[in-house]
């Protein structure tokens, strides 16, 4: 199957390798590393391991190091294995390169040399964990963040953009910062987040609950702040139409006092506590 296709030379294969589970390696990744003349990876030790989980071995002059300090200098170095004639396969530590991980700048070198690059999809937590969060939007959408800012102001800035951010949205969380992230997500209230930890590894967890219950969680159980964390802050409930907010409004007036009726709309609709107020001091002035 994977030996079929054509996989041209001159070419830069970007490879998903997996994000725990060796098993999440695809066919077609495990064909294009051993047919690779070069492998380009963030760590050469981390992925001369992983390709002889596979039973693949490459030479000494096979291996080339692409990282975050070196990307665009390396660049340079593919380039010219590429023009060459040669098929370089490019994998990060883990997971699809280029998303919260190198490669992004060499796609783009290659890509501006003219030289062709091809994706072999695959592992990712992205995808992942937006899989198993059950977040609801009729229209799908959602925003990938990766890694807030690590200084707490500046964190608490994004968070507070978050709030206002209907759609669902992805980040990525390191576990010594866990606990930091969860206490500024405790802002959003009753917004649903979930948590996806270790994905695909023996202690994979997800738990779907509010980000003012998120801190507490985490506390309970010290092995929960263990690991690579995905998380899901699910889009925002839709704010009901004006019309049902102002009949909500007018059927608690019936029954309760003004400003319970008011508290008890707001907290129903999500509609704004002091416009409600007015317009139920208009219906009391109708009757």
């Amino acid at each position: 199957m994977a030996a079929s296709q054509h996989y041209p030379q001159a070419a830069l294969y970007v490879v998903a390798t997996p994000i725990g589970n060796l098993a999440d390696i695809s066919l077609r990744a495990l064909h294009v590393l051993q047919l690779a003349d070069v492998v380009a990876c963030e760590d050469t030790r981390h992925t001369q391991a992983l390709l002889r989980a596979y039973g693949i071995d490459k030479s000494a002059g096979q291996w080339l190091a692409v990282h975050q300090h070196n990307e665009s200098e390396a660049a340079r170095a593919v380039i010219e294995r590429l023009q060459a004639g040669q098929r370089v396969a490019y994998a990060s530590d883990a997971g699809t390169p280029a998303v919260s991980d190198p490669g992004a700048r060499l796609v783009a070198a290659v890509q501006a040399a003219g030289l062709r690059t091809v994706p072999l999809p695959g592992a990712s937590s992205i995808t992942a964990a937006l899989s198993v969060a059950g977040s609801v939007a009729d229209d799908g959408a959602f925003v990938f963040l990766g890694f807030l800012p690590s200084r707490t102001g500046e964190r608490d800035e994004a968070v507070r953009a978050l709030a206002r951010e209907a759609r669902t949205a992805v980040l990525l969380e390191a576990p010594h910062r866990i606990e930091a992230l969860a206490r500024a997500l405790g802002s959003l209230g009753e917004r649903l987040v979930t948590v996806a930890r270790e994905i695909s590894k023996q202690f994979e967890q997800v738990a779907t609950l509010p980000c003012a219950a998120f801190a507490d969680w985490l506390a309970a159980d010290a092995q929960r702040q263990r690991g690579e964390f995905a998380l899901v802050l699910h889009a925002a409930p839709a704010a009901p139409a004006e019309d049902d907010s102002r009949r909500v409004l007018a059927l608690l007036l019936r029954e309760l006092p003004l400003k319970g009726a008011v508290k008890l709309a707001a907290d129903i609709t999500g509609a704004p506590r002091n416009a409600l107020y007015e317009e139920a001091l208009r219906l009391k002035a109708q009757d």
